[in-house]
């Protein structure tokens, strides 16, 4: 298998362009994946990569050498120097795979249950809630004009391959498709929401999430059918937007496996 070993090679500058450029990712409908357990995690959910990357040195290693072996001869070997520069990450992992991004939304009145996020500009944030969604069995998420690139490589490692196993769909109006729900949707507030233990969390249920500085947008907000706090009786502000998103989907799985009631 022959090795890459220029950084003026077309294809490794399309890498760096989709690892580098949210306009790039959303022009080509492609993203990079980085690392092990991500790659690994979109091969055994059924995923297809359009190439998978190896460095030079890490293609020695099984792990790395199994999942080329899965690539269906779409692997490429770059010299160590060049795959650091399409990598987003500290210490690069020497396995990347480059994958389409899913089209298509889904309507939110066929979803049993999901996530709206608005304004959410930390990608890692953005990513933990994808991932906490798929953890609780949570089917959608839609993401609002605001947000940050939820196919980010910093998003994507903040999901931990949950945006194979959950529908992420961006959405240009959030507050019609929250509307369009048609059913329970809470908007998380830091002060003057319900208390979220009180709310009763069965059925159908749509979460929104704001930002950390300013919450949900004022039209987001009025959507909503309910508004919820977290109570918090330490010293500090609030809590952070992917705290509270996990607590949340902990309190509805609770109120469920108590009432016998999951759906």
């Amino acid at each position: 298998m022959s090795v890459i070993r220029s950084r003026d090679n077309a294809r490794v500058k399309a890498w760096v362009r989709l690892a580098d450029d949210p306009r790039e990712r959303r022009k080509q409908g492609l993203a990079l994946l980085e690392g092990v357990h991500l790659v690994g995690t979109f091969l055994q959910t059924g995923g297809r990569p359009e190439t998978l990357i190896a460095s030079e040195t890490a293609i020695a290693r099984p792990e790395v050498a199994r999942l080329v072996a899965q690539g269906d001869g779409t692997a490429v070997v770059l010299a160590d120097g060049i795959f650091r520069r399409i990598s987003d990450a500290e210490t690069p992992s020497g396995i990347a795979a480059e994958i389409s991004i899913r089209r298509g939304a889904t309507d939110p009145a066929s979803s049993p249950g999901c996530v709206f996020l608005d304004g959410l500009q930390d990608a890692g944030n953005v990513g933990t809630i994808i991932r906490s969604a798929s953890a609780f069995g949570i089917a959608h998420v839609f993401i609002g004009s605001g947000c940050a690139d939820p196919w980010s490589p910093k998003a994507l490692r903040a999901g931990m391959g949950g945006h194979f196993l959950v529908q992420v769909s961006a959405v240009a109006d959030l507050a019609h498709a929250v509307a369009r729900f048609g059913a329970k949707t809470i908007c998380a507030s830091a002060h003057g929401g319900m208390p979220l233990d009180s709310l009763d969390l069965c059925g159908r249920v749509g979460w929104i999430f704001g930002s950390e500085a300013a919450g949900a947008s004022a039209a987001v907000a009025a959507s909503a059918s309910q508004s919820a706090t977290i109570a918090t009786p330490g010293a500090a502000e609030s809590l952070n937007v992917a705290a509270s998103a996990a607590i949340c989907f902990y309190e509805r799985e609770r109120q469920l496996s108590k009432r016998g009631a999951r759906s």
